[in-house]
């Protein structure tokens, strides 16, 4: 049995005490909550009241861009050859999209879209800032427009946007030159990012290539933007401030679209490159690589089996030759050459040299042949170049020796580029002890020397520079920069303004050596003996050049080689430079048939069918301005052999 034991006695003043105590702690607490909540409110709305406000502001404010009207491109006469067109694009900010895969499923139930087109915008998306709206379709039609307008509330994040987009008129014909424009990648982005230019990121294109490319900075104008207030769904509801782009610069350039088109035209078919200049200030008259390609094609952004046809053609449509390839120069050097051998004063107009159809240096069994067999006799300076003698040159690049020919021939613009303004030119390749030095690490052999003379060796001469050359030849000796700008406009109205260039290089001081190389030159082509004469016939106008043949191959023992027998690859280069009309020049012509066997056969016929469409028809009454009666058919050489050193160089 449990024993009862009597309860204490409560001690009211104690818990009395307790309960004060804890009552003061529970205040404490509740005073201390309460005067954090005031400190934390006071530093959101005091401290922090400009972040959360401009943060406020960007959610209720978005800033859209303005893209500029890029500037137009016309040719010297006022032809357009680069202008835009209004389209519309589909674009998609990734941060308002939650579930982008049930979107793009979405979006092409309503829209074609292309596996291209969507793995192009993955590849942007991956590169590109989550508010930044990122282009997924860059042409919609007015059926795609519709269809997506009906159903706008179901696709947030998604935004039609009108733009003007590029177009070339002429296609292929200006290709090299006008270039393209194409998508802003992730290349370009960090490109323009490093440098500054972020906002230049907001633009559909950018120039990839030619004139677009080199003077994109000047093209694309400045970037604008409008503060457009939205409602929490993020639709606009009103434009709060705008600031309007600056548009582009509209670009005259030199060229002639009506030579141009004839300059195609004159290939027939062929593969090639030509440059025709104003011989009184370098501007570029006409300019084709050929064959080319449609530039429209990449404005949009170029479709993986299209440009897997283009970069698999063995016939190079996108490579420019004119800018980036390079050639032996051939007989087409033998001009230069005689101007150098006059200025160094170690032949005059009357020297001659007994070709008996092999030259060998002194002491050495090894020959270098001449195109004819048995030779030409005793020739002169115009016979020289009238009926393409190597021997002449043979003994003329002996004399003058390979460091004043490299010397010289620096001044007239070979071995570097000529400055034109597009990018990417090519040096080609100067014969001299240095570079060769510096290539191979091997001293020159006096039989280099004498290749050389007769444009074959090392050579590597690029169709700016020959056209630069004979442009100089044609203007008294005065050296000018190719350029194709020849005047912009700030906008609709305003001034055109001529592009500075630099001054023309006076080269040569005598005009007595210019006036001897003219008549050889006008010889060839209009002369009874001229390799160009079957070319010329009939020509209501005095022309001068010079063909010339780089051979691809050499010959065995003393069997001439027929370039016409050859296999297509292995023919040789055809080559022209000359001028019309001869007594006041205002065309500079270099050209270049690849394979086409003969320059006299195959370039010379080019060349006159281009100085026609720049001297228009014969006058009524017109006689044919020749000299003399002309061959009946050419008899120029392939090239004289060997044609290259026992190493050859790169090319």
């Amino acid at each position: 049995m449990r024993r009862w034991r009597p309860r204490p006695l409560r001690n009211t003043a104690v818990e009395a005490e307790q309960f004060r105590w804890r009552a003061a702690l529970a205040f404490l607490g509740v005073a201390a909550a309460l005067l954090g909540l005031v400190v934390g409110y006071s530093h959101l709305q005091i401290n922090r009241y400009e972040e959360y406000r401009t943060r406020s502001e960007e959610n209720r404010i978005k800033l859209d861009p303005i893209v500029p009207a890029r500037g137009l491109i016309y040719d010297r006469n006022g032809v357009l050859l680069a202008d835009n067109a209004p389209a519309y694009r589909l674009d998609i900010v990734p941060e308002r999209v939650e579930d982008m895969a049930a979107l793009l499923a979405a979006l092409k139930a309503r829209v074609d879209l292309s596996e291209d087109e969507i793995r192009r915008f993955e590849t942007a998306r991956k590169g590109a800032r989550r508010f930044k709206p990122v282009v997924l379709k860059l042409r919609l039609s007015e059926e795609e427009i519709a269809r997506l307008s009906v159903d706008r509330h179901r696709f947030p994040g998604v935004e039609i946007v009108p733009y003007l987009t590029r177009r070339y008129p002429f296609s292929e014909i200006t290709a090299h030159i006008i270039g393209y424009v194409g998508r802003i990648d992730m290349d370009d982005a960090e490109a323009l990012t490093e440098r500054g230019e972020e906002r230049f990121t907001a633009l559909p294109h950018i120039g990839k290539t030619g004139i677009e490319r080199y003077y994109e900075a000047r093209l694309r104008g400045d970037v604008g933007y409008q503060e457009v207030e939205t409602n929490v769904e993020n639709r606009p509801l009103r434009v709060l401030r705008r600031h309007d782009a600056k548009p582009g610069q509209d670009l005259y350039l030199s060229i002639d679209i009506r030579l141009q088109k004839a300059m195609v035209e004159a290939f027939q078919g062929l593969h090639g490159t030509a440059v025709a200049v104003d011989p009184a200030s370098g501007e570029i008259l006409a300019m084709v690589s050929l064959p080319s390609y449609d530039p429209n094609l990449f404005v949009g952004g170029i479709s993986f089996a299209d440009y897997r046809a283009l970069n698999d053609d063995v016939a190079r449509p996108l490579f420019n030759r004119t800018v980036l390839g390079g050639f032996p120069p051939g007989s087409t050097i033998k001009p230069f050459m005689a101007l150098t051998g006059l200025e160094e004063g170690v032949i005059t107009p009357e020297t001659t040299v007994f070709s008996t159809g092999a030259f060998r240096l002194p002491g050495q069994a090894r020959e270098y042949r001449d195109w004819r067999p048995g030779g030409h006799g005793t020739i002169n300076l115009r016979e020289s170049l009238a009926q393409s003698v190597n021997t002449y040159y043979f003994e003329l690049a002996m004399k003058l020796g390979i460091d004043r020919i490299s010397t010289d021939f620096d001044r007239l613009g070979f071995g570097r580029p000529t400055g034109i303004d597009l990018a990417g030119e090519a040096s080609g390749v100067l014969p001299s002890r240095a570079w060769k030095q510096a290539r191979f690490k091997q001293a020159w052999y006096p039989g280099e020397t004498v290749i050389t003379g007769i444009g074959q060796g090392y050579w590597v001469v690029t169709p700016l520079q020959l056209a630069q050359a004979i442009g100089a030849l044609a203007s008294g000796g005065v050296l000018h920069r190719p350029h194709l700008l020849r005047e912009s406009q700030a906008g609709f109205g305003a001034p055109r303004v001529r592009e500075p260039q630099p001054a023309g290089v006076r080269l040569v001081n005598n005009p007595a050596d210019i006036a001897a190389v003219n008549e050889g030159l006008v010889a060839t082509m209009h002369g009874p003996t001229g390799s160009g004469a079957a070319a010329a016939a009939g020509a209501h106008y005095l022309m001068a050049g010079k063909t010339g043949t780089a051979q691809r191959v050499s010959r065995q023992g003393t069997e001439r080689l027929d370039p016409a027998k050859l296999p297509y690859h292995l023919r040789h280069q055809a080559l022209f430079v000359g001028y019309a009309p001869a007594e006041k020049p205002t065309i500079a012509l270099a050209l270049v048939v690849e394979h086409g066997g003969s320059g006299s056969r195959a370039a010379a016929p080019v060349a006159r069918r281009i100085f026609d469409a720049w001297m228009g028809p014969p006058p009524a009454n017109a006689v044919p301005a020749l000299l003399a009666a002309p061959a009946p058919a050419s008899t120029e050489p392939s090239a004289a052999e060997p044609a290259a050193p026992a190493t050859e160089p790169a090319r």
